[in-house]
């Protein structure tokens, strides 16, 4: 609940707080399956909508769409009301937007090859080093080149452009294998296999629709439909990333953050981490490091805090722990270490008490007024205001149709890109072949026939560049520069 100013967590002996100001210091929700953690990101969200603040975050589930629609009398929700004895308690709904990178329960989400840059695609495609670093050549010539490379066919066409025409590039860019080549373009089909052709395209997410407050001034909950996606890991975790980058690159830097632009929750935050080559996850690292002077708070939903990085887990400075289980020698050791991530209560031997706590408790440290770790507390989470549970099919497309954003990003757009360039340039270039073998093969040197490909390729691309230009309304005239995750900075 949001409540003079503060955001009321939970309560045990004494109130538990988040001071809005201390939001985008990033936070911890952590717990065993069945503890409580998603009813914990519903109150959450609820209040950081009451205070104004926009919210995103994914329903793996589907269960976190109740947050659009006003909760009911339940025994349970009156019980917990009145052993904390909440006052000014209501039932209410939240102004909801529903998105899904698949189309199906919310509206479209996507954004280009370009956009995402080669850092995360690469890791989306499960690359090695050798051909993550052939997929960065990828990408810079085609950046050099001004091509827009929009979905996965111009992808696939860049590739096959570049493997085709290695010899031209290893001078400027490096060695070129044939059969990174050839692995890279059978794992693109196994990506399109998988669904991953729904995620790049046009038009692209413009992320200031994230940042945006109702009417009546609460921000809203930006609820990415995730069912579908789980069943990718990579896909999922990726997409989240590239979110979150597309958020540092496009923020500008605050001075004084009396609360967050966004709070973004990354629910299954262990497996942004698993199997994550070690130079994308210290640029993770960095991300969140900085992030937070945009403000922007990002908030890790996982079962243990041990999942993280020591390096991100250290910037966590809000934290609600549920209950962890010890039935081995391994479980025991990874909850004392979790115990030992908070500022001890001489009240409580906190590495008891984890394994003790009933489901819809925790224990919850803030930061206070002056930035430092609050005394761990043992108290119970309030109860969300809006209905548990999912809803039906009929409400979620009442709330998509009437979103103020219907129809900008539900019908795909195949602008002029990479692929229709090299295709045209490929026809040209058989149209040449073609006219010069009814002339005299004699007729002009191999030096000619050099300078003349040469001079060709190199209007075309200044005819393709200034043409893509124009049809796709993007700055391709300057300097492109990539952020952290590789992405375009805007």
């Amino acid at each position: 609940m949001f409540c003079d100013n503060k955001i009321l967590i939970a309560k045990g002996n004494t109130p538990v707080y988040l001071l809005p100001e201390m939001a985008n210091r990033h936070g911890l929700i952590a717990g065993a399956t069945g503890t409580g953690k998603t009813v914990t990101l519903k109150v959450l969200a609820e209040s950081f909508s009451d205070s104004g603040v926009p919210v995103f975050l994914a329903d793996i589930k589907g269960d976190l769409a109740g947050l659009a629609v006003e909760g009911s009398d339940n025994p349970k929700i009156q019980e917990r009301v009145n052993m904390l004895g909440i006052e000014g308690f209501e039932y209410k709904s939240y102004p909801v937007r529903f998105w899904d990178i698949f189309g199906e329960g919310g509206h479209p989400v996507r954004t280009t090859v370009s956009e995402m840059g080669s850092i995360l695609l690469s890791r989306l495609l499960e690359l090695n080093e050798t051909q993550t670093g052939i997929m960065n050549i990828v990408f810079r010539i085609a950046d050099d080149k001004g091509l827009l490379l929009i979905d996965l066919k111009d992808l696939r066409a860049m590739i096959q452009y570049v493997g085709e025409n290695a010899r031209d590039f290893i001078i400027k860019y490096g060695s070129i294998s044939t059969q990174s080549v050839g692995a890279i373009l059978r794992k693109l089909i196994a990506l399109e296999d998988q669904g991953g052709d729904y995620f790049f395209g046009e038009p692209d997410l413009n992320i200031f629709d994230f940042i945006q407050v109702s009417p009546e001034g609460r921000g809203y909950i930006n609820i990415l439909h995730s069912v579908k996606l789980f069943q990718n890991p990579i896909l999922y975790t990726t997409f989240l990333l590239w979110m979150l980058s597309e958020l540092f690159e496009s923020l500008p830097e605050l001075d004084d953050v009396k609360k967050p632009k966004i709070v973004f929750f990354f629910d299954e935050a262990h497996l942004l981490f698993k199997d994550a080559p070690k130079i994308l996850i210290q640029k993770i690292e960095q991300v969140v490091r900085l992030i937070r002077s945009k403000g922007v708070g990002v908030y890790f939903v996982t079962q243990n805090p041990c999942d993280l990085p020591d390096e991100v887990l250290g910037q966590l400075g809000n934290r609600v722990q549920h209950a962890l289980r010890a039935f081995t020698p391994k479980h025991q050791k990874l909850v004392k270490a979790a115990a030992q991530t908070f500022r001890a209560n001489p009240e409580y031997d906190i590495d008891t008490v984890i394994t003790e706590l009933a489901t819809g408790e925790a224990l919850v440290s803030c930061l206070d007024q002056h930035g430092s770790p609050g005394i761990v507390e043992r108290a119970f989470i309030l109860p969300p205001q809006s209905q548990l549970g999912t809803i039906d099919d009929e409400t979620r497309k009442d709330i998509i149709l009437s979103s103020l954003i219907y129809g900008k990003y539900d019908k795909a757009v195949d602008n002029e890109s990479a692929y229709e360039v090299l295709q045209a340039k490929r026809k040209q270039e058989e149209r040449e072949e073609r006219e010069e073998e009814r002339k005299s093969a004699k007729r002009q040197s191999s030096v000619k026939t050099s300078r003349k490909r040469t001079s060709n390729q190199k209007s075309f691309f200044e005819k393709a560049f200034s043409s893509a230009a124009t049809s796709m309304g993007r700055e391709l005239g300057r300097s492109l520069i990539r952020g952290i995750l590789g992405s375009l900075k805007k």
